[in-house]
């Protein structure tokens, strides 16, 4: 009986509630139908140029000295994949990744927080809409659609007229290790509260840092996020968060760790989803790219154009890179420093969209401003 009047204090404090907060960088939504969505952003403007190298463009080498890989996994005759992605080059050979490269949205400075916004929102520029393509998008998909987010809030992206539901409304900040055990204690006895906690706790763990652990925390939050939408009642719509991509110093051990995350993320999720995977697909993509050129301490800074990614068995056929390769001599670059932006990553997207679902591509005009 303590236990519950001690619980009870704490819901009525959002101890709960705020404690969960901390956990999980992921958000979901449920809709009926049997095709699986997962987005997934890479916050911090992850370096294109590095996870699909051009290496057949004569300048790459002269601009990326050190940082340059010695022996990435070739696509085609121009591109490569980082030698970190192992398991997703097995999904370009099968035909169930593809990368678009030189792709941007219509967002031409350099803060991560409008480039996020515009990302998120599909608006042609910073806070122009207040909801998300994806939440525009549910009310598209068949059947009656419930959203669901795993965040202290529903991601931007999540937004729109149809009620999306949080996980964890609260927070409560720097909770410290110790507070966290004692509430595990706490719910240990409680059949339904234990393993939402114990849920919550790994999602904190995992989310905060896909290179932990040798990268294998992105590989059991692949198998998270597999767990959530392979059921027959599960998640059909799912955005995952993943940080850590601003890469301005020793990019290269640092971007490593973050790719082999990623690669064990998918390979998880692919596994975890069995059949499922050949009615799912999976984009991944960042608010923006970086320079073109290494700084001075061995990173890279904020640039332009970069590289996303479309995976999935319900992918179809197509070459493994897409790309009106601009170059990366001075004069192609854009301003001098940057890949120049060739192709609109809201209209990759919504084509995307339009091949998964079957859905008409006018119907799908108003996810993105510029699509």
């Amino acid at each position: 009986m303590t236990t519950q009047i001690d619980r009870r204090r704490l819901l009525a404090a959002g101890g709960l509630l705020g404690a969960i907060t901390l956990l999980p960088s992921a958000a979901f939504a449920a809709a009926q139908t049997d095709k699986r969505l997962v987005f997934l952003i890479q916050r911090g403007a992850a370096d294109g140029l590095a996870i699909v190298p051009p290496v057949g463009d004569p300048a790459l080498a002269s601009l990326r000295g050190a940082l340059r890989d010695d022996a990435p996994i070739p696509l085609d005759g121009m591109f490569g994949l980082h030698p970190e992605m192992q398991a997703t080059a097995g999904l370009f050979a099968a035909g169930e990744a593809r990368a678009f490269h030189a792709v941007a949205t219509a967002y031409r400075d350099r803060s991560h927080f409008d480039g996020q916004n515009v990302l998120e929102s599909g608006a042609a520029a910073p806070y122009g809409l207040r909801t998300g393509w994806l939440g525009r998008l549910l009310p598209l998909l068949p059947g009656e659609n419930e959203a669901l987010a795993l965040a202290p809030a529903v991601p931007l992206a999540l937004r729109g007229n149809q009620q999306v539901a949080t996980y964890s409304p609260n927070r409560l900040p720097d909770a410290s290790q110790d507070l966290l055990l004692r509430l595990g204690d706490l719910y240990a006895a409680d059949a339904q509260l234990a393993p939402m906690w114990a849920e919550a706790i790994k999602t904190k763990e995992l989310a905060g840092d896909l290179a932990g652990n040798d990268g294998r925390n992105g590989g059991d939050l692949g198998k998270l996020a597999a767990s959530l939408l392979a059921p027959a009642d599960g998640a059909r719509v799912m955005m995952i968060e993943t940080g850590g991509w601003d890469t301005h110093s020793n990019q290269k051990g640092r971007l490593a760790g973050q790719l082999r995350g990623l690669d064990r993320l998918l390979a998880e999720l692919k596994a975890g989803l069995g059949a499922a995977w050949s009615e799912t697909l999976v984009i991944v993509a960042t608010e923006f790219g970086r320079t073109a050129a290494v700084n001075g301490t061995q990173g890279t800074d904020h640039g332009t154009a970069s590289a996303a990614f479309l995976l999935g068995g319900a992918l179809g056929k197509g070459q493994p890179v897409v790309a009106d390769w601009p170059g990366l001599s001075h004069d192609s670059l854009f301003e001098g420093r940057d890949l120049k932006p060739t192709a609109d990553l809201g209209g990759v997207i919504s084509g995307a969209l339009g091949h998964h679902y079957g859905i008409d591509r006018t119907a799908l005009a108003g996810l993105f401003a510029t699509a």
